[in-house]
């Protein structure tokens, strides 16, 4: 197997949609966000169920070629891990103007084209999801951006990253600093099996919406 292949699927694939492990100095396996782990390391495909595969059927002694332990949380740590990393990315965008927050400024961000994402929280209202979608909707509708939504963290969790309170709906914005914070969104959507929420485009829809 080369560098760039699952050791639970046994196919290669890009870079992006694998997630490094190596064996820490007490034997244990250990997730390698980064890839900056010194040491033999392995891939295994960025999604929880193969992480979980990967410790049931012990992979990794044999694609490591050493005997290591594997903690029992492991997909459940890689999930943390990968949260923090994308919440950490979210906040350095805001600071640098690529988040916005609140329902009317995330509406607008996304009539103007400026959201290159939505995020709602786990506790948000479907009124207030409803108010947005048909925004992402009408947008679409015209030919404009299919502007995702993502549903991944609390609200507790979106106001200490983003320096907020009461954060509910925020907007990711196509920008330098909001472009790389989706990018670990996503990653951590497909770890999770969370397919983001795509805006109909159909004229029934859009007339609907724009009621």
């Amino acid at each position: 197997m080369n560098d760039r292949t699952c050791i639970v699927t046994r196919q290669a694939r890009q870079p992006e949609e694998l997630l490094r492990f190596v064996v820490g100095p007490d034997g244990a396996v250990v997730p390698d966000l980064k890839r900056n782990l010194p040491g033999r390391g392995c891939w295994v495909g960025a999604e929880k169920g193969l992480v979980e595969k990967a410790a049931a059927k012990n992979l990794f002694s044999r694609a490591l070629k050493a005997p290591v332990t594997v903690p029992p949380d492991l997909a459940e740590m890689v999930d943390s891990l990968l949260a923090a990393s994308a919440l950490g990315a979210l906040g350095l965008a805001r600071k640098a103007g690529a988040v916005a927050l609140g329902a009317t400024k995330v509406e607008m961000a996304v009539r103007g084209g400026d959201a290159a994402a939505v995020l709602h929280a786990a506790e948000a209202s479907e009124d207030g999801i409803r108010k947005i979608m048909a925004a992402r909707k009408a947008v679409a509708h015209v030919g404009g951006r299919q502007t995702p939504a993502f549903k991944l963290f609390s609200e507790a969790e979106m106001s200490l990253a983003l320096g907020a309170t009461n954060v509910i709906h925020a907007a990711v914005l196509d920008r330098g600093p909001g472009v790389a914070a989706l990018k670990r969104v996503k990653t951590l959507a497909v770890f999770r099996g969370v397919a983001p929420e795509a805006p109909a485009s159909g004229a029934a829809d859009a007339a609907e919406d724009m009621e």
